[in-house]
């Protein structure tokens, strides 16, 4: 059962990386985009740990300066104790001191590696910090190569493809044709109704004239 369990999961990785390397060859600058933003996503989570390392040498520091302190304390008590001659209450102080200074020493030790670790976590920060820079600035000049082979292609298709060109100025040819058919048939009739004023006149002229003649 494991074993088809494990061809199944196969069979479902392998068609999804076929399909994420189909949609990265048709649209590659998505592509780039999508994992950025899974990359700054990441870099997120690094700046919050960065912020919580801080905070936890701020609290070893802390524990540490109070763990010396009180050490420091317990020895001065132990002294005094011992002096008046107070050997139970010397007794106590000295353990409290010894415990106190064991605990400093402990709190001192983890500071220092908490120091060297932010400083390497800082340093590592920085470079994915400088290297998603790197990407982000890569990623706008492909972009303006894309956009600016676009715009080349469309240019082409203007000035070069008689198709698309024929296609873009045919409605202005056939206002051309429409507006010279329409200019014929009004010349048309100018001289169709010129004729018919000349004729009638003339044959108005002509009757004048038999009419003097008689």
């Amino acid at each position: 059962m494991s074993n088809l369990l494990t061809r199944i999961k196969n069979v479902i990785l392998a068609d999804l990386n076929e399909v994420m390397d189909q949609k990265e060859k048709q649209n590659p600058i998505a592509m780039l985009n999508q994992y950025l933003r899974e990359c700054e996503h990441e870099a997120e989570k690094v700046r919050r740990l960065v912020e919580r390392q801080y905070r936890l040498k701020d609290e070893f520091a802390k524990e540490y300066q109070h763990a010396a302190d009180l050490a420091e304390k317990r020895k001065y008590q132990a002294e005094v104790a011992s002096k008046a001659g107070e050997t139970e209450l010397f007794q106590f102080a000295s353990r409290e001191q010894q415990q106190y200074q064991e605990r400093a020493e402990r709190l001192k030790s983890s500071l220092e590696q908490v120091n060297a670790q932010l400083v390497e976590l800082e340093e590592k920060y920085e470079e994915m910090k400088h290297k998603l820079k790197d990407m982000q600035l890569r990623r706008l000049e492909l972009m303006g190569r894309e956009n600016i082979a676009r715009a080349n292609h469309r240019i082409n298709q203007v000035t070069e493809t008689n198709s698309f060109a024929n296609k873009s100025f045919a409605p202005f040819k056939e206002i051309e044709n429409y507006l010279d058919r329409l200019e014929h048939q009004v010349n048309n009739a100018y001289y169709h109704n010129t004729i018919d004023a000349k004729i009638a006149e003339l044959e108005k002229d002509m009757k004048l004239d038999e009419t003097k003649s008689i």
